[in-house]
Formats: structure tokens, sequence, C-alpha cells
């Protein structure tokens, strides 16, 4: 199907309307003006209906003080004829074939957004991205790797939480450099003890021996008349007894006996550094859990990015940041009015090709210049928009004045002769 636009439209008692011919440009920007509360918007809402179906249908669609009906005609591109008339506003759709057809024909080529743009405009940020997500076709995947990016960044920076906990209780703890590495154990320092006083009750045992022999050979020398047999035996017992005891030297246990008297304290500071270490390497592992975490977020992020590079974006610079609509790198709120309908607009058209044409409301938000680049842009994009605008200027296509369509620069209806008669249908 081609792109549908609005070839040519007739309106009758629709709100504030009382007749309104127009026929739109083809491409770019046609614009309804005149001063406030005329019809422009009316005229808006009158299209809407005609193309949109009842759920655009005005709470009051007849104009005010008059008997007749409201009356809607449209024709389209390729021939199609919409009408609303009757008592009832019943539609009627004509294909170019002659066929009948209903709002299930319309809806085939009407975007709801075109007709109904403040809908889109006044959604939220993250309601646009969704929006523009669902159009380029991206939305599901995204969704996807934006809840891993929220799962891994949530884990991430608990495990960082966790990693700052552990490294200030790390540095906290007391450390003791002049502690041994390991705890010692008193009873080893008792055994060792026991050891050096056993081998001193040896010494004492010997010099007792040499004492003993000493004694029996004084005797021995007081006898030796009577002993001279015993002398050689105990000459020679003296002589070993001599050397073994002449190098002899007891140890001492006070370091010992300082150590088993400080045992407790040296192992309160040997627990504390291992205590010291034991947290820092526990800091360590969650460092490294949350450098791993970042990397894989850094991969989701990418993926991201690149799902987004390859999508087919209604515009260029247009893009989906933490879930929010990007263009040239600002945010909506930061866009401009013009910037936001070019955006607004290349979305609706995305969002459904066949449909070329959208309605805009109160363009008087636009200087001359962005009005001219707005509609430079919208007939290099193919694109039919019809706006109405507070203006009397030459910039509008045609001026609504008491509900009556006017030329753009022709006298106002105060200045004309007043209209005796009107009928139906008739311009």
């Amino acid at each position: 199907m081609e792109s549908m636009k609005i070839n040519h439209l007739e309106i009758e008692n629709v709100k504030r309307v009382k007749a309104v011919k127009l026929e739109p440009a083809e491409n770019g920007l046609t614009i309804v003006g005149g001063r406030n509360n005329q019809g422009k918007t009316s005229v808006l809402d009158a299209i809407a209906w005609a193309l949109g179906g009842e759920k655009y249908r005005p709470s009051q669609p007849g104009r005010e003080g008059s008997a007749t009906p409201p009356y809607l005609h449209i024709v389209m591109n390729n021939g199609l004829v919409v009408e609303r008339k009757g008592k009832n506003s019943d539609l009627k759709v004509l294909d170019p074939s002659g066929k009948k057809g209903g709002q299930q024909l319309l809806n085939e080529f009407v975007e709801q957004l075109a007709i109904d743009l403040p809908k889109f405009l006044q959604a939220s940020s993250k309601e646009k991205a969704e929006i523009l997500l669902r159009v380029i076709g991206v939305g599901d995947r995204l969704a996807v790797l934006e809840r891993q990016e929220q799962e891994l960044y949530n884990e991430r920076q608990a495990i960082g939480r966790i990693a700052d906990q552990k490294k200030k209780y790390a540095k906290e703890q007391l450390f003791y450099p002049d502690a041994p590495k390991e705890l010692v154990s008193a009873a080893a320092l008792i055994q060792e003890q026991q050891a050096i006083l056993a081998q001193n009750g040896e010494n004492q045992r010997k010099r007792e021996r040499l004492h003993q022999l000493e004694q029996s050979y004084q005797r021995i020398m007081e006898q030796i008349q009577s002993l001279l047999q015993q002398q050689s035996k105990l000459e020679s017992d003296l002589a070993i007894a001599r050397t073994a005891a002449t190098d002899l030297q007891d140890a001492s246990t006070a370091a010992l006996e300082a150590s088993i008297a400080s045992v407790e304290e040296t192992n309160r500071k040997v627990r504390a550094n291992l205590d010291k270490e034991r947290a820092e390497d526990d800091a360590q592992e969650y460092i490294r859990q949350y450098d791993t975490l970042t990397g894989k977020l850094s991969d989701v992020r990418k993926a991201k990015q690149d799902l987004l590079e390859r999508a087919d974006l209604p515009l260029p610079d247009l893009s989906v940041q933490d879930g929010e609509l990007i263009y040239q790198g600002q945010k909506w709120d930061n866009l401009s009015g013009s910037d936001q309908l070019k955006v607004s607009t290349a979305i609706v058209r995305k969002l459904n090709p066949n449909c070329g044409f959208v309605l805009l409301d109160k363009l008087e938000q636009m200087d001359m210049d962005t009005l001219r680049e707005f509609g430079s842009w919208l007939e290099q994009e193919g694109l039919q928009a019809i706006a109405t605008r507070v203006s009397t200027g030459d910039e509008c296509s045609i001026l609504i004045e008491d509900g009556y369509a006017t030329v753009a620069g022709a006298p106002s209806m105060a200045e004309k002769p007043a209209i005796s008669s009107w009928t139906a249908g008739a311009f």
C-alpha cells in the first residue's frame, strides 16, 4: 500500500467549525491559522474523528446552535472517500474501486498517534523510549539486555559494598610486626624447659659423682697401704670423671621462662596478624568479583549499543539510553520544540509507514525560521502535516474565522457582507 495522505477535506458543523474546505499540500506543512477560539483545533478534531473512529468522536460533535448535523468528507490520495453525515454521523468508506469499507479499512493506514500526537508528546520518557524500541523491533531483545544489565549492576553494587566493608575492617585490624608468623605452643616451651632441667640434673649428678670419687680418693689415699690394689682402677675412673666434668656448662632457662610467661601475649599478636591477613585476602576476593562483574556489565552495555546501532532508527542520532529516548545526545526535556515535533513525527511515521500524514496542534511555539526548517524536513521526508497556529500571517495556508475558512490575507469576516443563509454541503 502506498503512503496514504489527504487530498481534500470538507467539514461542516463540527464543534466550532461552520464550513471549512481544505486541500492540504501533498508534502510539507499545511497551516490552519487564525485567532483563538475560532475553530482551528476543531478542524483537527474533525479529521481525527473521521479517520480514527468513534473513540475520537467529540463529546458534543455538533456545532452549538446548528440544527444541521455534522458533515465530514475526506478524499485520500488513492481516491478513497471517507464520509460521516446524517443524524448519527454514520461512517461511509468507499475504496477507489467503489467497494464499501468500514473502520477496519481505515485502521490499515491510520496510525493512532498520527491523529493524536499529544498522546505521544505527553508520554513519559520511558514510554517514548518503549514506543521507539517497539517501532524498530528491538524492544524484547533490549529488555533482556537491560534486565541482565540491572541484575549485574545490582550484584556488582552489593559486592562493591562488601568489598569496601572488608577493606575497612582489614585496615582497622591491629598488626604487630615483631610477632612470629605462627602461634607459640606453651606445652612445647615447657617440654623444652623440662629437657634443659633434666640435663642440668644429670650435670648435678656428675658433679656429685666427682665429689664422691674425690672423697673416696681421699680415704683411699689415707688407706693407701691397704688399698694399693685399688689404686690403678680408681686413678683411671678419676681421670675419666675429671675429663667429663671439665667442659660441663649449665644452660639457662631464663629465656624460656620469659617466653612461657609471655606466650599468651605473643599468641594474641599472632592471631591479630592472622586475622588481618585473612581480612585482606577476603577483601581482595570481593574486589576480584567486583572487577569480573564490571567486565560483564561492560559486555552487556556494548551489546545494547551494538543492537541499537544496527537497528533501523527513524532518525539519525536517535537512540535509547538508560531507558530514555535520546536525540543528538540530548534527553527529551532538553530538546527544542521543533526537535520534539520532528522526533515525534518520525517515530509516528515509522509506526505505520502506510500513514503519510500527521495532525499537529498549536505550532505557535515555533518561530518562523524553525517553522520553515520543520516544513522543509517534512517535504524531504515525503510527509504531510496539517497543523494549527495562532496566527494570521502569510505562513498560514488558510485562516479560520468564526468557524469559516478564509484565504490568508483576505478581508476578515467582519468586513464581508453578512451571510443570510447557508446550505449544508455548499461552500
